[in-house]
């Protein structure tokens, strides 16, 4: 049966697709919720309503059928045309989304997940799920209060696990000039809009700190040849996608 309480039902969801080696991940609100307890501060909380996973294209056909037997209705039109790269499911009962990532994430931008699938047991690493807000060119207060919410709760670092993979997002973004050039426009909105939410200043320091410490990591990475070349043409040409509609 479909858990009410969205975090309990995403859990069961990675559980029973581990019992059928079905390989999936959370990402978006819900797995912020899971990973990053300041959640729960009313000055960057928010309602996390449908649940976000990544998974594996080549599981495509075992992901269907995994969620037909968790009791979800397929999106079949949407399905039947993006099925390749994303699958959508609804749970009817308590009126939410599934919106399912295969090999990328792709909206404002592609980001490769295939290698970084099984990190982390339950999420994607903590840098793939920031990565997923800051590639958001048309950037909101709900998607800024997800990035002041994971950099409040964790260094920026040059590993996995317990940290944001600062390392990793730099290279993610010197080998693509587009992502780097909306991630930086993101950061810098970020840094901006982190004062008008009711923190403490010591939270407001760190949080402006950890962005300034991914930005010069961003920075001090070696860019690729493409990057060079496509930094010449610059604005002239747009860098990034508007989607018809973005993930939770």
């Amino acid at each position: 049966m479909i858990e009410e309480d969205v975090i309990k039902e995403a859990k069961r969801i990675i559980e029973v697709g581990q019992s059928q080696n079905v390989v999936l991940r959370l990402l978006g609100g819900v797995a912020i919720g899971i990973r990053c307890p300041s959640v729960s501060n009313p000055a960057i909380a928010r309602k996390y309503p449908d649940i976000d996973l990544a998974g594996f294209k080549k599981q495509g056909r075992g992901i269907r059928k995994l969620f037909t037997e968790l009791g979800y209705s397929p999106n079949d039109m949407f399905n039947a045309v993006r099925g390749g790269s994303r699958l959508m499911f609804f749970d009817l009962q308590n009126k939410r989304r599934v919106d399912l990532f295969l090999d990328s994430f792709e909206m404002c931008h592609k980001i490769d997940l295939r290698d970084r699938l099984t990190i982390n047991p339950l999420t994607l690493p903590l840098a793939d799920m920031l990565a997923t807000k800051l590639q958001i060119f048309q950037t909101n207060e709900k998607d800024i209060k997800d990035i002041v919410t994971m950099l409040l709760d964790h260094e920026v670092e040059t590993s996995d696990n317990a940290h944001i993979n600062g390392s990793y997002l730099a290279k993610l973004c010197a080998d693509d000039w587009g992502i780097y050039k909306t991630f930086t426009i993101v950061i810098g909105k970020a840094l901006i809009i982190t004062d008008k939410f009711d923190l403490t200043p010591s939270q407001k320091e760190t949080v402006k700190a950890r962005l300034k410490r991914l930005l010069d990591l961003m920075e001090a990475e070696p860019k690729s040849f493409g990057w060079n070349m496509r930094a010449k043409v610059g604005e002239k040409k747009a860098w990034y996608k508007l989607p018809e509609d973005m993930a939770d």
